[in-house]
């Protein structure tokens, strides 16, 4: 018996690694036909789902969203919206019979109402300027939203699109400023400003709640919640930065203001740091939001407050004592009595709740990358995850048992087909005995018994983590027989405060002390060729790429994409000086950091073979700066090469762009480091029409 039960182990075993053999290699076409699911919400009844399902063209440069519905098991799963537009934002009303949603089907984006009983969808809204983050009021009568307008205009369509298009002269050629934050990530303001409106469904009428020259809500990179309506619909509470110097201020507060206009009462003026991200709790009585205590510091701890509308004041629920990582998104439970919000914690984003009377907090999902969650009235939890080896999905689970159900498997065939490679966690001792986090994951048809290529990745931010969730770097790479490695050093959010803290003022510090001791763990695996290792970053991971140039020889060849090169002109070219200004301690003419740390000082060192990538709208690390690099090493004589995407900001275009941006960085590696060539060429995935546009 045990000859045989061995016996079919073995074939088992032998069956699963052959079945793995067939897949074939991740390549960059992969990673455009990956269902990338967005969501969910569920409905007021608890029954159904709704959720987003984006799929894109790469051949074509294409993309488009849908809205789906199915039920809470995961069956019979329904489009409701079928058009190669962008569909999303789906928001039910409260008897469960229509759906609200955002689409651009019709141009700028509009509300729509897809209704179950005629199973067709009606426009609502009809801006000429389109809307933004939508929500529906509790009594289902008024949807607020922002827009961007001339303040002179408000609402008025035929009054924005006049001086929008023209001026006494002929159409505007040239922008005029007063003042900073004229421009703002990949835009100029050009005299607009965003505004919530709220609209009547039945008189389908637009009201101004706030006017003036005021941003509202002030903008949130990544996106989040900047206003919300009570829950007896009379009331909206927003946030806005009412400040003389918006550039280098963080201060944003919470206003309420009537949901018919009228005086806006600022509710958190006491605290002079960021304040965001209002939600009432259901029965009412307060107010939850994100805040943080240090003005001027973007990457300071985010936590939970209460405001108590009846008594005017707030009461912090948590603290770095009860929780030292960042807190994300967060939802009232139906009763007001807890909150579950996602805090990054060690490499993934798992769900928490806390007890409103006690502030007690109790892990809800264990170790997960969670993008989005609802919940339920019937104690199930439903989110959206990934893991490495795993693209988004959606999940459910009950808060009791913590049984956890997988309810979309849209991915399902690619994952039967391709090799999509698992990670592997490791720790390694940093800088001043600091445990640092590192992930790796290995080639397509890995022998541990071979030595491969590798390329390090450095994250920007550089306040944020690295997480075990899916992500294209970490699989167009291997499929073309790389090892990848990244790291959460000095900086990083997830291993308390302090940790992140640790950053600022010292950007070529303890993080390049870091990645040093990363790397030389890195070399020392048998796998790894140590003559052969790479490096590559964005943001401030491009910044350590210029530094990695003046200050190490190990890498033979570099990419650096949206990188920072030289701290002073940088200070006068970004728009949020307030990050600057904190991280760098001060302005060039009062800090020593600029030149301290500017990788632009360490010009003579330079040596190592560099793929430079950049985006000409980009305004938070302007692309003068990737020149002013790429004319250093072309002076030098070192191999390099320049990439300018010329309708992209700090994020190129996925379908557009990242073709060309995975593709230049195997042309490179594979020139340098020896790897499998890139499957198309630059020079013609340059000459495409697809990265003309």
């Amino acid at each position: 018996m045990k000859k045989n039960l061995m016996f079919f182990l073995l074939v088992l075993l032998f069956s699963a690694g052959s079945l793995m053999a067939q897949k074939k290699p991740f390549t960059i076409a992969d990673l455009y036909k990956i269902h990338y699911v967005g969501g969910p919400v569920v409905s007021p009844n608890g029954q159904q789902i709704a959720f987003t399902l984006s799929n894109y063209d790469m051949e074509k440069g294409t993309s488009n969203t849908n809205i789906y519905v199915m039920d809470v098991n995961g069956q019979n799963k329904k489009k409701i919206t079928d058009n190669k537009s962008s569909n999303y934002d789906p928001m039910w009303t409260s008897d469960g019979k229509t759906i609200y949603y955002v689409s651009t089907e019709k141009g700028n984006p509009q509300v729509f109402a897809y209704s179950f009983e005629t199973g067709k969808s009606t426009q609502i809204t009809d801006l000429y300027m389109g809307i933004s983050a939508p929500i529906l009021s509790p009594n289902n009568n008024l949807i607020a939203f922002s827009a961007k307008v001339y303040p002179e205009c408000g609402a008025n369509p035929q009054c924005n699109k006049s001086i929008d298009s023209t001026s006494a002269n002929g159409p505007i050629q040239a922008y005029l400023a007063d003042h900073l934050l004229f421009r703002h990530w990949t835009s100029y303001a050009a005299g607009k400003v965003s505004h919530i409106f709220v609209y009547n469904i039945e008189t389908k009428k637009y009201k101004e709640v706030t006017p003036g020259d005021y941003v509202s809500p002030t903008f949130m990179l990544g996106g989040g919640i900047g206003y919300n309506f009570s829950p007896d619909s009379k009331q909206i509470c927003y946030v806005s930065k009412h400040v003389k110097h918006p550039e280098a201020s963080t201060n944003s507060d919470l206003f309420i203001v009537p949901v018919t206009g009228g005086r806006a009462v600022n509710i958190t003026k006491e605290n002079k740091a960021w304040d965001g991200w209002p939600i009432y709790s259901p029965d009412g009585k307060y107010i939850a939001y994100r805040t943080q205590r240090i003005p001027g510091y973007e990457s300071d701890l985010f936590r939970l407050a209460l405001y108590n509308r009846k008594t005017g004041k707030t009461e912090m629920i948590t603290t770095k004592k009860t929780f030292d990582n960042w807190i994300d998104d967060f939802k009232w439970s139906a009763n007001s009595k807890s909150i579950y919000f996602t805090g990054e914690v060690e490499g993934y984003e798992p769900i928490y709740k806390i007890n409103i009377k006690d502030k007690k907090i109790t892990p809800v999902t264990g170790a997960k990358s969670i993008y989005s969650f609802d919940l339920d009235h019937h104690g199930n939890l439903y989110y959206s995850r990934s893991t490495v080896q795993k693209p988004t999905e959606i999940y459910q689970m009950n808060l009791a048992s913590k049984n956890e159900a997988e309810l979309t498997d849209f991915n399902k065939k690619l994952e039967e087909t391709v090799d999509i490679r698992p990670v592997k966690k490791m720790w390694v001792e940093g800088t001043g005995g600091s445990k640092v986090e590192v992930f790796v994951v290995t080639p397509h048809n890995f022998d541990p018994n071979k030595k491969y290529p590798l390329i390090v990745n450095v994250h920007g931010g550089p306040q944020m983590q690295w997480q075990d969730s899916f992500r294209g770097d970490w699989q167009v790479y291997p499929g073309s027989g790389y090892i990848v490695a990244y790291a959460n050093p000095h900086g990083s959010t997830g291993y308390g405060q302090d940790f992140t803290a640790e950053i600022s003022g010292d950007w070529g510090g303890k993080p390049f002390e870091d990645w040093m001791k990363v790397t030389d763990m890195l070399a020392k695996l048998p796998y790894v060729d140590s003559t052969r290792m790479g490096a590559m970053g964005w943001s401030y991971g491009g910044y350590m790429m210029d530094w990695f140039q003046g200050h190490t020889k190990r890498f033979k060849a570099i990419a650096s994409m949206m990188g920072v090169y030289d701290l002073r002109s940088m200070w006068g070219a970004t728009e949020e000086l307030w990050f600057v200004n904190h991280d760098l301690n001060g302005q060039p003419w009062n800090s020593k950091d600029y030149a301290k740390f500017s990788p632009s000082h360490y010009a003579k060192n330079f040596a190592t073979p560099t793929l430079v990538i950049t985006g000409q709208k980009d305004f938070r690390v302007p692309y003068t700066q990737s020149i002013q690099y790429f004319t250093t090493l072309q002076t030098l004589g070192i191999p390099s090469r320049l990439i300018i995407f010329k309708n992209d900001g700090h994020w190129p275009n996925f379908v557009k762009s990242m073709p060309l941006y995975y593709d230049a960085h195997l042309d490179w590696f594979h020139k340098y480091l020896g790897g499998a060539p890139a499957p198309y060429s630059v020079k013609k995935m340059v000459e495409n029409r697809a990265y003309k546009y």
